[in-house]
């Protein structure tokens, strides 16, 4: 799988963790930064990744800052993204069953790193259901042509 990776200063070393877990698992990741622990903004690595993902350049898009809060919701301003906030396994399996997220989302002082494994496995490896789930999500989309 395809997957785009974002976090500010506060993510960095998560990132770069996470990465190399999914790396070795035969993921091709597209980091787009932070590379450093030098204080930056976290919209400024988000916008890049979520629009690889809204352009279909990757599958799946990841992003980490401290909390997982405001990296989320600069994801979730590109039209095409779900981003979900996970801190734990049954989250990621729900939002990928039911909301169809495309997006993960984590915080580095919520979780360490197995657990952001955990989640990552479970995100990545979980499909939607559809159904009665398809209309839910397609009204998302009504949402955000309103929006556009």
């Amino acid at each position: 799988m395809k997957i785009s990776m974002a976090a500010d200063h506060g993510g960095i070393h998560l990132k770069d963790h996470i990465k190399a877990y999914l790396t070795a698992q035969g993921h091709q990741i597209e980091d787009v930064g932070t590379y450093t622990t030098d204080s930056c903004d976290y919209a400024d690595f988000a916008y890049p990744a979520a629009r690889l993902l809204a352009e279909g350049k990757v599958d799946r898009a990841i992003f980490i800052c401290s909390t997982g809060i405001g990296i989320s919701i600069a994801a979730n301003k590109v039209h095409g993204v779900r981003c979900a906030l996970c801190s734990e396994p049954y989250s990621a399996e729900m939002t990928r069953r039911h909301n169809d997220a495309n997006a993960l989302a984590m915080g580095a002082l919520c979780i360490g790193t197995n657990m952001a494994e955990k989640i990552c496995d479970v995100f990545l490896s979980t499909d939607f259901e559809g159904g009665r789930h398809s209309r839910r999500v397609g009204k998302i989309h009504e949402i955000e042509a309103k929006e556009a």
